[in-house]
């Protein structure tokens, strides 16, 4: 691994992480509302995946380091995609409420804290295994088909989960009830066990190269627990709580690695 090469791109990274999450605080100013920082999340890891692709030329494995960028991209945008879609002709996400109603001094500079700068320093963090990837000199090996596989199994489960969820809800003659079918009743977070499954499959992709995989392996961790225990399905499930009937979903459905839902 060229790790000069590698160092050097982080700041660039960095800045290309900055540079979405700021674009974004200026647009979430303009229309008032700050839920479109989870636009961003998708947008800015395609950046931050791009940017050491194209510094990178010359250096890495060029097989590898198209993989890397193309898995990273999109997934990137299509959760993007799926977000900017989903939350379209809604007002204020509750979090982002709830969150600046506590807020001490001015509210957007907060928000420009404790949110873009947050998320943004998160991107950078979490994507070090693409970052790193960009630069491994070895042909594109076992490690890195294992770790496509698994990034297309997570893929899979949170696009088709996605996609479930928003027809469920779009039925009119769903409203107020738990969505539990398909993918649903195999997990009850399809969506965050894909995300799990994406980031573990990208870092396995750098795993031939046991220092990169061990500078790296933080990356995958903190999205592992930012989705279970953070701001995932710890967090929605304190939300659904006082909903009828999610008492009986949990009960027969897994909370997170999916299994066969248990009989009632």
């Amino acid at each position: 691994m060229m790790w000069q090469a590698f160092g050097e791109g982080l700041g660039a990274t960095a800045v290309a992480a900055l540079a979405v999450m700021l674009a974004t605080f200026a647009v979430a100013l303009r229309k008032g509302v700050h839920r479109v920082v989870d636009v961003a999340w998708g947008v800015a890891f395609a950046a931050v995946a791009l940017v050491p692709y194209i510094l990178s030329a010359g250096d890495g494995n060029g097989g590898r380091r198209l993989l890397v960028t193309v898995l990273t991209v999109v997934w990137g945008l299509r959760l993007a995609g799926h977000i900017a879609r989903r939350g379209r002709g809604h007002g204020e996400d509750p979090r982002y409420a709830a969150m600046l109603a506590r807020a001490r001094g001015n509210r957007e500079l907060y928000a420009l804290w404790k949110v873009y700068l947050l998320q943004g320093a998160l991107v950078w963090l979490i994507s070090l295994p693409v970052q790193a990837a960009q630069y491994l000199t070895g042909p594109v090996d076992g490690w890195a088909r294992a770790g496509t596989a698994l990034w297309a199994v997570g893929f899979g489960f949170e696009a088709v989960g996605d996609r479930q969820l928003a027809r469920f809800k779009a039925d009119p003659a769903h409203r107020g009830r738990i969505m539990d079918r398909g993918l649903w009743s195999w997990t009850r977070h399809p969506n965050y066990f894909g995300d799990f499954c994406v980031w573990w499959g990208l870092f396995l992709i750098v795993c031939a190269e046991p220092a990169a995989a061990a500078v790296t392996l933080v990356s995958p961790l903190v999205m592992s627990f930012l989705l279970i225990r953070g701001s995932g399905k710890a967090l929605l499930e304190r939300h659904m709580a006082g909903r009828p009937g999610y008492a009986e979903y949990t009960a027969r459905t897994s909370g997170f690695f999916p299994r066969p839902p248990r009989k009632r």
